[in-house]
């Protein structure tokens, strides 16, 4: 069942149960008021004859019930008995007098009127007061309310065939109620059918503006915005990874077509084996650098997770790039050590830390006339804060927002060796391990790399 259909028959059954329990209780409350009222009809017409049944001097019981009979207000198969104070019957209208016991006599007679059912007859039982104050009759009536039932029975008819033509209109209406609440996800789907990876950009727009339909064709929107950068970033990575790849392919194959055009002399063999090594080494370096950025696109990282002490993982940068460039001068500056060492702790992959420090470290050094970086380590109200800062050229303020792209390369950095992976390789890692970066840049004053790790 679609949903078009689930929302009429739910539209339905809610509005139609409403209108039953409308109907029953309409039913149920007239009927209260017709036997309320037939009720009342019944005590006046008990009171009535037993005013005639005391005044029965001048006229004698049988003239009574002859005149109540011929009466058009005689209700059908009326029986009314009357006992006097001394519990005898002194009037009855019917063929048999009604039976009452002495019990309920005396309950009627303090006041307590008595009201209930014989099959399809309604029964009171009431007192009446002499006028000479003797002692008080009980009077006994017996009737069925013909009319009211027939009025009864009418309503009830008027009601159930109101209900099921409601129920037929109720359908109706909320088949059109679905179909409008509808036909704005029915838009949505076709514009999202027609959407590929070739028009990204195209949004997906509804008639409405402040509803939940709008807040969704939002959501879907930016959900393509996303997706339209990761496919432009997707696009970007492989057209630079195959560039950056190529370069060095062009030159091995260039090394090796040259070597094989004719005899050489083992010392150009020689030179072209090297030249041929240097260019390989580059490309595994760059292979090493793309694999280590797919890593962090994976989920399996987080089972090498642990505690680590961030300090350490800073020293064992530091001692693995001076080793692997020992013109490189990596200063830690680190004076207020806490007393607790937990507070140097975090949850993480050392491995990953050390690969992000190493290249901060790299850089900074790389881009500095003096190949110096000032490595700052604070530890502050549970948040542990480490600057990398370099006395380069600095990053120009356009350029800041996309020094983490990858294979993003300054103006001013050109000339350098590199490939632009570094950067965005350590955004990612420090994201990964919870943790913020930052830069702060200033054209001819250099660049600091600001790390935040919050508490766990």
């Amino acid at each position: 069942m679609n949903i078009k259909s689930r929302l009429t028959l739910l539209f339905t059954m809610l509005v139609g149960s409403i209108m039953a329990l409308f109907c029953l209780a309409t039913y149920f409350v007239y009927d209260q008021y017709r036997e309320k009222q037939f009720y009342s009809f019944l005590n006046e017409r008990s009171q009535t004859i037993a005013q005639l049944v005391e005044a029965s001097n001048t006229i004698s019981k049988d003239e009574i019930v002859k005149r109540e009979r011929e009466n058009n207000t005689v209700l059908l198969d009326e029986e009314i008995t009357i006992y006097d104070g001394a519990d005898s019957v002194i009037f009855s209208s019917g063929k048999e007098n009604f039976k009452v016991t002495t019990e309920t006599l005396s309950d009627v007679r303090s006041g307590r009127e008595k009201l209930t059912k014989i099959e399809d007859k309604e029964v009171i039982i009431i007192r009446h007061i002499l006028e000479e104050h003797g002692r008080p009759w009980v009077i006994a009536a017996v009737a069925r309310d013909v009319m009211g039932k027939d009025q009864l029975k009418r309503l009830r008819e008027i009601l159930i065939v109101g209900w099921l033509l409601s129920l037929v209109l109720v359908g109706v209406a909320g088949w059109q109620f679905a179909n409008d609440a509808i036909k704005p996800v029915s838009d949505i789907i076709a514009q999202v059918n027609n959407i590929s990876a070739g028009n990204l950009h195209q949004k997906v727009t509804v008639g409405r503006e402040k509803d939940e339909l709008a807040l969704l064709a939002q959501t879907f929107n930016l959900m393509l915005n996303r997706l339209e950068i990761a496919f432009v970033a997707q696009k970007n990575f492989v057209s630079h990874a195959s560039h950056e790849l190529r370069t060095p392919l062009a030159l091995i194959m260039s090394e090796v077509e040259v070597a094989m055009m004719k005899e050489r002399s083992a010392d150009y063999y020689q030179d072209a084996l090297k030249g041929i090594l240097s260019e390989t080494k580059e490309m595994n370096e760059l292979v090493s650098r793309l694999l280590e950025l797919a890593r962090t696109e994976e989920h399996a990282f987080r089972v090498t997770f642990s505690n680590i002490r961030v300090d350490e993982v800073l020293w064992q940068a530091k001692a693995s790039i001076q080793q692997k460039n020992p013109g490189y001068e990596v200063h830690i500056h680190y004076d207020k050590i806490p007393d607790n060492e937990d507070e140097l702790k975090r949850y993480g992959d050392e491995s990953l830390l050390r690969t992000a420090f190493v290249n901060l470290m790299d850089n900074a050094c790389k881009y500095s006339d003096d190949k110096t970086v000032n490595v700052f380590l604070e530890t502050k109200k549970d948040l542990i804060t480490v600057s990398f800062k370099d006395v380069g050229s600095g990053i120009a303020s356009d350029e800041l927002p996309y020094v983490f792209d990858t294979f993003y390369r300054s103006a001013t950095t050109m000339n350098k060796a590199g490939y632009g992976i570094g950067l965005a390789l350590t955004k990612r890692i420090i994201t990964m391990q919870g943790a913020s970066i930052n830069v702060e840049s200033e054209v001819g004053k250099g660049t600091t790399f600001v790390l935040r790790f919050p508490p766990f």
